[in-house]
């Protein structure tokens, strides 16, 4: 018989104590951070571990950073004994061969909490710091070879012990940056984060007791666990193989086979690690299939450790998906973004109106730096952007919004990127390119415009669907490319999808160009008032309409 303190209600209202902390973690976060990347964008994530470093709840955020947080706890706990680590104590890493997962921009802190003089817990957060060093402001370079080239490493060493922050590690870090103190600041608003989330757990331990507290979050474990394997049961079962060219010439291939109880995603047939910054660690994929996998189970349930027991991924090492020392990882996140889409588009077809046809699926990150006009003092803007889903059966896809990969995040508002930026933001519109036309329609990106307010600027960024075009599907038209234009002040016009270093000066303009997503189904079944709709809001011109739809206006 379950015991009153092990009751299922009792349970319940432990794991969504565990999800308001980590939410409150999220919060507090989000107010104390100095950069607009966290505080607007939201480029961060906060949860909370079990004592064994697997992720229990999570607060809002970018999805991929979610499943960053278990890994990193895990790699704390295998590098520091356990007999090393005191209550009050912080761990920080970004580096990817250390728990880090992404790349060195992403700060990850991890603190145990203590019950009793026993970890129960661990809180985390992540979080994207603008300079961390590197050959480049912004710490990203489309040229870096290897990782060394990136900026510092912190390879999830301590950073506080027993509560007293070590002032030789902020010291070795804010030296490192180009923005010392948009650094100091980030990284003591995750300090607070994590200390906040440590109180709140030992509360809640204190008024439900420790048994009671770590056999709930065992059980939301397996919970999760059963949750998945259910959902497994529903899927059509077999192995389906895929293989799709990538904008550089390379070809990424995905095996998957589905039975009762795995998900067994195989990536070893795939080229070797690049001496680019394209290339992605084996936790960072794993962090991709994981997503998948919810994708297409359960979408609506929490996600937890036990989530993601079925899953089983192959890799091999020394492959783009399974980078080894010392490769460079600036821009990991398009090579995981297309392993999450590789994954999507090679079910598709499988799962009926679950999947949509293909989106624009790119980060798009955008860093546009120099001196601002006012101070003087050097800024760095860095952005991800957003654009066009594609149609799936039934509705037509989703405009401006961000890729499925990166989450619960915004854009950055006009008004803070003019007033925190040496910028002017000349317009922001939905992207007006033709494609993507079906019987439902691809979703529309956007169109944005950055003019430079003063000489000596530079851009970075990292666009990959520049290419290979968002897929329809069911006879839907293909969408359109993510891309950057530069227009010079003479009129002249240069289009860019990965480069450094692009020299801007006063008035150029930097136009961001995201892409419209795929259609699905026939375009000659679209209905004619969705048509004539269309062409009202200025999706669609009368040309076009004419061309695709066979509907004369």
């Amino acid at each position: 018989m379950t015991s009153l303190r092990h009751d299922p209600v009792t349970f319940d209202i432990i794991q969504n104590s565990l999800q308001a902390i980590s939410d409150e973690m999220f919060a507090a976060m989000r107010k104390t951070s100095m950069s607009a990347v966290i505080y607007e964008v939201l480029d961060m994530g906060t949860g909370i571990c079990a004592a064994n470093g697997e992720i229990a709840s999570s607060g809002a955020g970018i999805p991929a950073f979610i499943g960053v947080l278990d890994k990193a706890a895990k790699a704390v706990i295998r590098k520091h004994p356990i007999a090393t680590i005191h209550p009050g104590d912080i761990f920080a890493t970004n580096d990817p061969f250390y728990g880090g997962v992404t790349h060195l921009n992403d700060m990850v802190l991890v603190m145990p909490v203590f019950v009793e003089g026993e970890i129960v817990a661990w809180t985390a957060n992540i979080a994207h710091w603008n300079d961390v060093g590197g050959m480049v402001p912004g710490s990203m370079s489309t040229d870096a070879t290897t990782i060394f080239q990136e900026g510092i490493r912190v390879p999830a060493i301590k950073l506080v012990e027993k509560g007293v922050a070590s002032q030789a590690v902020i010291d070795l870090l804010t030296v490192n940056s180009r923005l010392p103190a948009f650094l100091k600041g980030d990284l003591w608003a995750a300090i607070a984060a994590v200390r906040i989330g440590d109180k709140r757990i030992l509360d809640l331990v204190k008024k439900y007791g420790k048994d009671t507290f770590v056999t709930a979050m065992n059980h939301f474990m397996d919970y999760g666990e059963q949750v998945t394997l259910k959902a497994l049961k529903d899927l059509p079962k077999g192995v389906f193989p895929f293989a799709e060219e990538q904008d550089n010439g390379l070809i990424y291939k995905v095996s998957i086979e589905i039975t009762d109880d795995a998900f067994i995603v195989d990536l070893a047939d795939n080229p070797d690690q690049t001496l680019s910054p394209s290339n992605a660690s084996r936790d960072g994929v794993t962090v991709a299939a994981q997503m998948a996998i919810k994708a297409v189970t359960d979408v609506a349930a929490p996600a937890n450790g036990g989530s993601f027991r079925p899953l089983v991924l192959k890799t091999r090492p020394g492959s783009v998906f399974d980078a080894q020392e010392p490769a460079a990882h600036g821009f990991y996140y398009e090579v995981e973004i297309r392993v999450f889409d590789l994954i999507l588009r090679c079910l598709a077809p499988h799962l009926g109106d679950r999947l949509s046809a293909g989106s624009f699926a790119s980060i798009c990150g955008t860093v546009i730096g120099g001196p601002h006009p006012d101070t003087g003092r050097h800024y760095t803007i860095v952005e991800p952007e957003i654009g066009g889903w594609g149609g799936m059966l039934g509705r037509d896809g989703n405009s401006a919004i961000f890729s499925g990969f990166h989450g619960e995040t915004f854009n950055c508002p006009a008004e803070v990127a003019e007033a925190r930026y040496g910028l002017f933001v000349e317009q922001l519109a939905l992207n007006p390119e033709e494609g993507g036309e079906g019987e439902w329609r691809g979703g529309k990106g956007i169109r944005l415009d950055y003019r430079v307010r003063a000489d000596g600027n530079f851009l970075t960024c990292g666009y990959t669907r520049s290419r290979i075009l968002p897929w329809g599907m069911e006879g839907g038209r293909d969408g359109t490319p993510n891309y950057i234009d530069v227009i010079k002040t003479d009129g002249s016009q240069k289009r860019y999808a990965f480069a450094t270093g692009v020299a801007l000066n006063e008035g150029d303009i930097v136009r961001v160009v995201t892409g419209n997503g795929g259609g699905y189904g026939d375009p000659a079944k679209r209905d004619r008032a969705a048509i004539l709709d269309d062409i009202k809001n200025g999706y669609l011109s009368p040309a076009r309409a004419r061309d695709v739809y066979g509907v004369e206006v």
